[in-house]
C-alpha cells in the first residue's frame, strides 16, 4: 500500500519524515542520485521534482544518544509541541530515516505516492518566523530605519569632478600623441 501526500506550490516550513527500510549497505545507492540521473529515492517518493540539497538521510545510530524528536526540534526548529503526539513513535525508530524539507520540492505542486522501502512517519511544521542566520549585531547593520537620500548637489559635483579629471587625462594623452608625430 502506498501513501499519497499532496504538496502545494505555496508550501513553506514543512518537514516530512520517512523511515527507510533497507540494509545499511544499500542506503547510499538508494538515496544518492546517480550520474545517469537514476534516483531510487525520487521514485520511492513518487516525486515529479526533487532537490537533493534539502533532503537529509540520517542513520539514527549517528545521533549519539540524541533522540530523533530532539534532532528535529533542534536541527529543524520544529516546536516540541508539534512533535509531542509522534514523539514516542519517532524515538522508537531504528535504522535510517529520510527527512524531506518543503524546499526539496522547489515550489512545485505535486502528489507523492510513497512506495516501499519508504514509509511515511510524520509531517511537522517548523517554527514560524525562524531566522536561519544569527542577527547582525554591528552598529552599521542596525541603521537608522530611515532611507537616506544622497545630497544631489554634492553628488553632481563629485560626478562633474570625475568627468573633468577623465577629460584632462584624455587631452593629455592626445597632446602627447600629437607631439610624438611632429
Amino acid at each position: 500500500m502506498s501513501a499519497k501526500i499532496d504538496i502545494r506550490e505555496s508550501e513553506r516550513g514543512v518537514v516530512r519524515v520517512f523511515l527507510l527500510d533497507l540494509p545499511a549497505q544499500a542506503i547510499e545507492r538508494f538515496t544518492v542520485q546517480a550520474g545517469t540521473g537514476e534516483w531510487p529515492l525520487k521514485y520511492g517518493l513518487g516525486a515529479s521534482h526533487l532537490n537533493a540539497h534539502f533532503i537529509d538521510v540520517v542513520d539514527l545510530r549517528d545521533l549519539s544518544g540524541m533522540t530523533l524528536s530532539a534532532y528535529l526540534a533542534e536541527g529543524y526548529a520544529i516546536p516540541k509541541a508539534n512533535l509531542r503526539e509522534a514523539e514516542a513513535q519517532l524515538n522508537a525508530l531504528k535504522g535510517h530515516v529520510v527527512i524531506v524539507s518543503s524546499r526539496a520540492f522547489d515550489n512545485r505542486a505535486q502528489t507523492l505516492t510513497v512506495q516501499t522501502p519508504l514509509r511515511w512517519v510524520g509531517t511537522f511544521e517548523e517554527q514560524k518566523g525562524r531566522t536561519i542566520t544569527p542577527p547582525l549585531r554591528s552598529k552599521s547593520a542596525k541603521g537608522s530605519g530611515q532611507r537616506s537620500t544622497p545630497d544631489t548637489g554634492a553628488q553632481k559635483k563629485a560626478i562633474l569632478r570625475a568627468l573633468m579629471i577623465g577629460l584632462a587625462v584624455i587631452v593629455a594623452f592626445a597632446a602627447v600623441s600629437i607631439l610624438r608625430t611632429l
